[in-house]
């Protein structure tokens, strides 16, 4: 499996074909058993999630992983808060850097919401994949996962996702993009690759095929 910069490769599969297995292992969340992962032609193993995400892989879950609690801020530094401080030795959290992160980032994908500073459980759920979306981009991943993006969304808010997938791909970053909603597979992915049981059985770009080509290389026919 390959992902180029700047493409988006879309994971299909019925429940069980192995997605959830493949992307927790180039996620870190699984160790590797066989296989080799490459990165930028460097070959990489990951220990833990947050290893992955430091050496540039950013995973986005159906379930977000946002803290409800927090603001857009507080999110994209969350496990990695700066730090300032006060009278020159006491520590305390820099919530001016965090409040100017969130504010370039979601003007980034164009986002916009009457309060940066809310509580992320006040946003709709496009909303909250383009904070999880913002966090990736602050930290400058390279490579995105994105598990359902727009499962359980409406119509407007799943072209406002599917919109932020684009972007992500004109600005150059590797998009591997797992949904069992074709048509928004067909709308933002370059190549798809079936699988079926854990095993690769087809490799198609989406110019080159069809719904019906796909749905049947899942199950089997």
């Amino acid at each position: 499996m390959v992902v180029r910069a700047g493409e988006v490769v879309a994971l299909a599969g019925d429940n069980g074909a192995g997605k959830t297995t493949v992307i927790k292992a180039i996620s870190g969340v699984y160790p590797q058993s066989s296989g080799q992962i490459f990165l930028n032609g460097q070959e990489m193993t990951f220990s833990s999630p947050q290893d992955a995400r430091d050496k540039g892989i950013e995973t986005i879950y159906q379930d977000l992983a946002l803290a409800d609690n927090l603001s857009i801020g507080g999110n994209i530094f969350l496990g990695r808060e700066p730090m300032t401080r006060r009278f020159g030795f006491i520590p305390i959290l820099d919530r001016k850097a965090m409040a100017e992160a969130a504010r370039e980032t979601m003007a980034r994908l164009d986002f916009h919401v009457s309060r940066l500073d809310a509580p992320v459980s006040n946003f709709s759920g496009g909303q909250r994949q383009a904070v999880a979306i913002g966090r990736a981009l602050y930290w400058n991943a390279q490579v995105l996962i994105m598990d359902e993006p727009t499962a359980a969304l409406g119509v407007p808010e799943q072209r406002k996702v599917l919109q932020l997938v684009q972007q992500l791909k004109d600005e150059g970053k590797a998009v591997i993009f797992i949904s069992h909603n074709m048509s928004d597979i067909f709308a933002v992915s370059d190549r798809i690759i079936v699988l079926r049981r854990g095993v690769a059985v087809g490799e198609r770009r989406i110019s080159d095929t069809t719904h019906d080509e796909v749905v049947m290389l899942m199950i089997g026919g």
